[in-house]
């Protein structure tokens, strides 16, 4: 497998548990303004925009409409530091091997369908296996091959 699949993996699993945080109903912005006592006048002072923006500004965020660069700017001019990463719901190898098995099971499917047609049909639930095995190997040495179907 993959080492740079097994390296993210590990830095994943320190990740994981925030990835469940939920949001503040207003949003962190509005959540850190508020615990900070800054009213959105001293926040839009701070990031050099009028006060409607900064209300706009945490709309925004609620929206999902919000860019990295503007949600950086307003971390730092709450004195934070934004924290961006992408957390898989489930470790990266479980899911190329998943996927592995997948399209494998899918391939044999197809070659055993066709062996019958062609009265060749492996008869051993073993050598199925065997071959499934075989193709799960295969997709796992070429990883890139396994986003080419859906």
């Amino acid at each position: 497998m993959n080492d740079a699949i097994r390296h993210l993996d590990k830095r994943f699993v320190t990740l994981r548990p925030l990835a469940n945080t939920p949001l503040p109903p207003r949003g962190w912005l509005r959540a850190i303004r508020d615990a900070l006592g800054m009213t959105t006048a001293q926040m839009g002072r701070r990031l050099q925009v009028s006060q409607p923006r900064i209300v706009e500004l945490e709309q925004s965020e609620m929206s999902g409409s919000v860019t990295l660069n503007t949600l950086q700017r307003a971390a730092e001019a709450l004195g934070c530091r934004l924290v961006y990463a992408l957390v898989p719901e489930r470790p990266l190898v479980d899911f190329v091997h998943e996927r592995a098995d997948l399209i494998a099971a899918r391939r044999t499917k197809a070659v055993a369908q066709s062996m019958r047609l062609e009265d060749q049909e492996v008869k051993s639930g073993d050598a199925a296996k065997q071959l499934h095995r075989r193709e799960v190997e295969r997709l796992l040495n070429r990883p890139a091959r396994l986003w080419d179907e859906e």
